[in-house]
């Protein structure tokens, strides 16, 4: 954008006209006595126009005021200082999250088969890979940390900004690759082990599992919490699957047999109120898209953007060309426009 500093100064060039008949009829000039004007007057009478030397200074007189009024062309800059969240995602790999949950309304065996081949209906774990991938895609300025748990959590990415190297992590994830038993307890644990000593001011971790704790560890859950509790530490958690799923089986031909909705919604929302979090169940992946849509807005990153605005400033080139115009009218003043008496 460009603007004048101080604009009110341009009001100066009102006073050209003043300036202009102080040059030509106020300043005293050479002169000789003569017996008489006669031969003056005979002269041939010429339009007024200003001399060279007075057009120069008129000219300079009002390059000089718009450079008194600062003009000058602003760039405007944002800078955006981002404070993230530190955040850890445990995702449940037990066998159960080989399971997929059926759309209402499909009953028909062969074409969820058609379905399940053709990537149409993809299991738990899956889902829970795209929607948490999407989760951390639009979150840059956090540093987000995986963990795999079944029998026990295991460590697949520690809290980082490198979010291209964590989804690459994420895409190993696979249900049975670390045993089939679900412990509640130790991905809370290892969490809090992660993030007690962060810097960030909220710290965060978010629990998918679609069943109950059946491992067994020297905390139990509940007090795993409250240890997440003693640091701060809010834990959100997600309880995947609905009534109507089934876990494809391969072994003698293609059949499905019933899974269901396993995991424990009382002990996760215990989880989540010890810690002042939230619960959430998702039933499908709509539903998951829901819910990582809502803790998006809970976990909101802190975002500054002060501005400031780069000026180039003309002034001075201004300045540089009145004082070549005066020289220029100096010049001719004392060369081919000079008066002898």
């Amino acid at each position: 954008m460009f603007e004048f500093a101080y604009p009110w100064v341009l009001t100066g060039l009102l006073l050209l006209p003043v300036f202009y008949m102080f040059e030509r009829f106020w300043r005293k000039r050479p002169s000789v006595v003569v017996s008489q004007t006669l031969p003056f007057k005979r002269v041939s009478r010429k339009r007024f126009r200003p001399t060279f030397p007075e057009f120069c200074r008129l000219l300079a007189a009002a390059v000089l005021i718009v450079a008194l009024a600062r003009p000058r062309k602003g760039d405007e800059k944002v800078i955006i200082r981002a404070q993230g969240i530190d955040m850890i995602l445990a995702l449940d790999m037990s066998g159960s999250m080989r399971a997929v949950d059926v759309p209402a309304g499909m009953t028909d065996p062969r074409k969820l088969l058609e379905a399940i081949r053709n990537k149409e209906i993809i299991n738990r774990i899956e889902v829970a890979k795209k929607e948490i991938r999407r989760f951390i895609e639009k979150r840059p300025n956090d540093r987000i940390g995986l963990l795999g748990f079944a029998d026990l959590a295991y460590s697949f990415a520690p809290p980082t900004l490198d979010h291209a190297w964590l989804l690459a992590q994420l895409e190993r994830l696979q249900p049975g690759m670390i045993g089939d038993a679900t412990g509640i307890a130790s991905p809370i644990g290892s969490a809090v082990s992660r993030l007690k000593n962060a810097a960030a001011p909220r710290r965060v971790l978010v629990l998918f599992t679609d069943g109950t704790n059946t491992a067994v560890n020297r905390l139990t859950p509940e007090q795993a919490a409250k240890l997440a509790k003693d640091f701060n530490i809010i834990i959100h958690t997600v309880g995947i699957g609905s009534g109507n799923a089934y876990v494809l089986d391969t072994t003698f031909g293609s059949r499905f047999i019933p899974a269901g909705d396993n995991f424990d919604e009382k002990l996760l929302r215990t989880i989540a109120d010890t810690t002042g979090g939230s619960y959430f169940h998702a039933d499908d992946g709509k539903a998951l898209r829901q819910v990582m849509d809502g803790i998006d807005k809970l976990e909101k990153t802190t975002v500054e953007q002060p501005k400031y605005v780069e000026y180039k400033e003309y002034a001075p080139r201004l300045a540089l060309i009145t004082a070549v115009i005066l020289l220029l009218a100096f010049t001719a003043d004392c060369t081919w426009k000079l008066r002898l008496p």
